[in-house]
């Protein structure tokens, strides 16, 4: 499966993006999706998955976009505007749901669901395993030991790294706004095609490491750690960002 973050690295997506909600943007969000349903809507998207409500080829392929290893930064960038035509739709789906979003004739329904697959998305587009390789599905079939027990490395990053630290998602919000304050301006200002071709490099790197890991899952957290949560905290800002902009 393709669970971007896991229930945890959303909500903590969310939390952070909602303190940073203008006036404005925080009032017409709790207005669509209830006080604070931001966090906690924000794993709908994965949830819907056991429902009907969309089909199994939409549901899938909207939450990642996959590429093969060894790209050029120009490459990577030009996925924001010359979407691929294989390995996932993100992009596409998150253009075009911004645009749904401003639209002058929208019902209710279709506003609350898709302000709901926004918040998500918008998550998944900055985890390393929803950019990953095309020929592993995304780090599915990269098999890995944690603690002793059989997983993959697309589920390292999903949730096994943030579990690792035993905060819960606000507490967890609240360290990475204030541990990673001194950048929030540097998030904000740099361009999407940027922040695309960094997290890509992290992907990359986390492949490279696969290959010399031995096997100690402490080390592992060591390496890994702040990394995944400075994507995290990117992924917050990212959205409040699109969110003030929206609304």
């Amino acid at each position: 499966p393709a669970f971007g973050w896991g229930q945890e690295g959303h909500r903590i997506i969310a939390k952070i993006a909602y303190d940073n909600l203008n006036r404005k943007a925080k009032k017409n969000v709790d207005a669509i999706l209830g006080k604070q349903g931001i966090i906690y809507y924000a794993n709908w998207a994965d949830e819907l998955k056991s429902d009907n409500i969309y089909p199994q080829s939409i549901k899938d392929g909207w939450h990642f976009q996959d590429f093969p290893a060894g790209l050029s930064d120009s490459i990577v960038a030009d996925a924001l505007i010359h979407y691929p035509t294989e390995g996932g739709n993100l992009y596409r789906v998150l253009d075009s749901l911004e645009l749904d979003m401003a639209a002058e004739q929208i019902s209710r329904t279709n506003m609350i669901h898709t302000l709901r697959f926004i918040v998500h998305l918008s998550g998944d587009r900055y985890c390393p395993m929803h950019m990953a390789h095309m020929d592993d599905k995304g780090g599915n079939a990269v098999k890995m030991k944690w603690f002793g027990r059989d997983t993959n490395l697309h589920t390292v990053w999903d949730t096994k790294l943030i579990e690792s630290q035993g905060y819960s998602y606000t507490e967890y919000a609240e360290m990475l706004q204030h541990e990673y304050k001194d950048i929030k301006r540097q998030i904000e200002q740099a361009s999407d095609e940027q922040l695309l071709v960094d997290s890509y490099h992290v992907t990359e790197a986390i492949y490279k490491y696969q290959e010399i890991w031995d096997g100690n899952t402490y080390h592992y957290i060591y390496t890994w750690r702040q990394p995944m949560e400075r994507q995290l905290y990117i992924a917050g800002i990212r959205l409040a960002k699109l969110l003030n902009s929206i609304f």
